[in-house]
C-alpha cells in the first residue's frame, strides 16, 4: 500500500532579500514542503495566514513589528503554527521573550541555509529548536520572569502527567516515553492532551516552556 507523504506548509518572513530568496528556492525543491508565501515584514505576513502555515520561519529583527510581537500575533491567529525565529542576535533574554510569545525556538542566521530543512521538519513535529549550548541560559531567563498562573496550573498535573512533561522537556519522543514507562504511545498522547488542557496551552513546546519557567523540568538537553 502506497504511503501518503505529509506536506508541511511553510511561510517565510524575512526582509533580507538574498537570504529569503535562497531559502525559498530550497523549500520549493522539497517534496514534503509547500511554500505558501514569502513576506518582507510582519504586517505582510499577518495578511498571509489564510492557508494556516504549519511552520513560520521569521526574521527576528524586522522594520515595523518585530519578530517577537509578530510571533505573538501569528500564534493568536493560527494557534497550531510553529514559529522559528531566524536571528543574528543570540541573547538569552531575547530568546526567552520569543519562547514566552509562543515561538518553538530559533536558528542563528550563520547556519547554512540547506540545514534549515532539518529545522523545518523538527519544528513541524513539535520539537524545540535551539542550540544546546544556549538552553541553560534561556531557561534561567524564563525562570526569572514575572510569576504567572502557570505554577498553579502545573500543580494540577497528576504524578504521571508531571513525569511525562519532564520527559518531553528532556527531548524524549512519544515512542521513547512509552517504552520507558511501559505504556502505549496512544496512552502517552492521551496524557499529553490532558497536560495541554490543564496548562491552558496549545502545544508541547508551550508546556515545556512553562515547566522550565517554574522549575518542574531541568535544562539537560535541547532539540
Amino acid at each position: 500500500m502506497e504511503q501518503t507523504t505529509s506536506i508541511t506548509r511553510v511561510l517565510v518572513v524575512d526582509d533580507h532579500e538574498m537570504f529569503s530568496e535562497a531559502l525559498e528556492l530550497l523549500l520549493r525543491r522539497q517534496p514534503d514542503v509547500r511554500l505558501i508565501g514569502s513576506a518582507r515584514d510582519a504586517t505582510e505576513a499577518l495578511g498571509m495566514l489564510e492557508d494556516e502555515p504549519d511552520v513560520v520561519l521569521m526574521d527576528l529583527d524586522m522594520p515595523g513589528i518585530n519578530g517577537i510581537e509578530a510571533t505573538r500575533q501569528i500564534r493568536e491567529a493560527v494557534p497550531n503554527a510553529k514559529v522559528v525565529l531566524l536571528t543574528a542576535v543570540q541573547s538569552p533574554e531575547i530568546i526567552a521573550d520569543a519562547l514566552a510569545a509562543g515561538a518553538c525556538g530559533y536558528v542563528p542566521k550563520t547556519r547554512a541555509v540547506d540545514e534549515l530543512m532539518d529545522v523545518v521538519r523538527r519544528a513541524a513535529a513539535g520539537e524545540l529548536v535551539m542550540p544546546e549550548r544556549d538552553l541553560a541560559a534561556v531557561v534561567e531567563q524564563l525562570r526569572g520572569s514575572r510569576p504567572t498562573t502557570g505554577e498553579l496550573a502545573l500543580r494540577r498535573l497528576t504524578p504521571r502527567e508531571a513525569e511525562i512533561l519532564r520527559s518531553l522537556a528532556a527531548g524524549e519522543t512519544t515512542t521513547q516515553i512509552a517504552e520507558a514507562l511501559g505504556i502505549s504511545a496512544l496512552t502517552v498522547q492521551s496524557h499529553v492532551k490532558s497536560i495541554l488542557a490543564k496548562l491552558g496551552v496549545h502545544s508541547k513546546i508551550e508546556a515545556v516552556t512553562l515547566a522550565w519557567r517554574h522549575g518542574l523540568a531541568r535544562a539537560d538537553g535541547a532539540a
